[in-house]
């Protein structure tokens, strides 16, 4: 006999798991540098590396590849290289209530991400955590420094601040809250000091941009750092961010970052390539060993964003200036535990005239997702 009930309707989180399956195949042939760019452009935090008749082959989370920039490995290798062979998978049918287990209790620690294979072992999709859980929001707070004067883009920023200049028609202080609001971030201390009231009369108390916000006025400049001791005694982790940067940083990975590695201050890093224009002499004394043609060499710089324990929060001062450098430095000094946090997705420091220009052809471009 022939059913003339309709289809079982398809629960939401296992089509996206199914619908996301061109996004996150990767192949092995792709390098590392390569895998690096696509994490950032479709944001779901792993990849499957697949062969061309889209074998499962391994896992590349962006985890994977953060410990690739701190291990300084080369990135032409094959983004095979860094991925996990045999991660925590799913069958073609699956419960809810198993794809929970897995994530939970498949591994020592729980996971994020569960690959979706047949008897095959062909790739079927890519379930997420958050396909099954809402979230209830990062249990911490944060402060955005937007008191800077701007001088290298005046004359732009001469009666404006620079977080309020239009970035892609919005102004990038109003990308940045929004970013942290919906990443759950309620709690947000914005420091000012140049026209502090074009900021505040735009944003009010917060509640248009779904957040709390409270406005930290410095009389006089205290640094990159110096403006964190007027703020409130913090109860949870504090993230700290430049109001000057646009980027499409995961806030949830740093804070689990941070939390995994214990750390009392984290520091978000960014790799910066920089091309000697000169074929470089390799010398021993005055006998010559080689010659390296315009070599690239790599290094971590500050990203401008930190993730701060409450218990080194209270060691800034509120009655002179301290900068970030310092401070980390005065972390160090007491033997805290510092660590850096790759910042692998798009990262750009507005400082000057052409990167406001880039700014606005990044998100014209569709570049940028904030």
């Amino acid at each position: 006999m022939i059913s003339n009930d309709p289809p079982s309707p398809v629960e939401p989180w296992r089509m996206s798991a199914m619908d996301r399956l061109s996004q996150v195949r990767i192949s092995p042939e792709s390098d590392i540098a390569a895998a690096g760019r696509q994490l950032d452009q479709t944001g779901l935090g792993a990849l499957v590396v697949c062969a061309d008749d889209g074998r499962f082959l391994a896992l590349l989370t962006d985890g994977d590849f953060r410990r690739a920039i701190l291990d300084n490995l080369d990135m032409t290798q094959s983004c095979e290289a860094i991925a996990t062979r045999e991660p925590v998978s799913l069958p073609r049918e699956f419960s809810r209530k198993e794809a929970i287990e897995q994530l939970n209790h498949g591994k020592a620690f729980p996971v994020n991400h569960l690959p979706i294979v047949d008897a095959d072992q062909m790739l079927l999709g890519l379930l997420l955590r958050r396909d099954l859980f809402q979230s209830d929001g990062l249990q911490m707070e944060a402060v955005i420094m937007a008191g800077g004067f701007g001088k290298r883009l005046r004359p732009l920023t001469v009666d404006t601040p620079k977080p309020m200049l239009p970035v892609g028609g919005q102004p990038l202080l109003e990308r940045i809250i929004g970013r942290m609001s919906r990443a759950g971030i309620q709690r947000i201390n914005v420091t000012t000091h140049h026209s502090p009231q074009k900021i505040m009369s735009h944003f009010g108390d917060g509640s248009d941009f779904g957040v709390d916000i409270n406005y930290v006025n410095e009389d006089q400049p205290l640094g990159t750092a110096g403006s964190l001791g007027l703020i409130a005694e913090a109860t949870k982790p504090l993230l700290v961010m430049n109001g000057d940067i646009l980027t499409d940083i995961d806030f949830e990975a740093m804070l689990a970052f941070h939390q995994t590695h214990e750390a009392a201050l984290t520091v978000a890093v960014r790799q910066y390539d920089f091309k000697v224009p000169y074929g470089v002499m390799c010398c021993d004394g005055h006998v010559v060993q080689g010659v390296s043609e315009k070599p690239v060499q790599s290094f971590l710089v500050n990203a401008g964003i930190y993730m701060i324990e409450p218990s080194v929060h209270r060691d800034i001062p509120s009655d002179r200036r301290m900068d970030m450098t310092e401070f980390i430095e005065l972390n160090l000094s007491k033997g805290r535990r510092v660590v850096s946090f790759p910042v692998i997705e798009y990262w750009l420091d507005i400082g000057q005239h052409e990167d406001f220009e880039r700014a606005n052809e990044d998100i014209r471009r569709g570049v940028v997702r904030s």
